[in-house]
């Protein structure tokens, strides 16, 4: 929820992807898309895969380069 808050303060606005049933999602984000109950085994799939593809078209849309993301080395950390 506290990364929601901070997003949210920076101006931008939030697409929650939650489990049904999860009050607080409604309350912070702008938008909430619902997926049923599952195995939680399946949430991955569920979740992830349909995020990537979102991604993807939204950056097709905004022209940017998809095979070339720009400053991914400097969001990426080794520990």
């Amino acid at each position: 929820m506290s990364n929601i808050e901070e997003v949210k303060t920076r101006g931008a606005s939030v697409i929650c992807v939650t489990v049904e049933g999860r009050a607080h999602a409604d309350e912070a984000a702008d938008y909430v898309v619902e997926i049923p109950q599952v195995n939680e085994l399946l949430l991955p799939s569920l979740t992830v895969i349909p995020l990537q593809l979102f991604g993807y078209y939204v950056a097709s849309l905004k022209g940017c380069d998809i095979d070339k993301p720009r400053n991914l080395a400097k969001s990426v950390t080794v520990e």
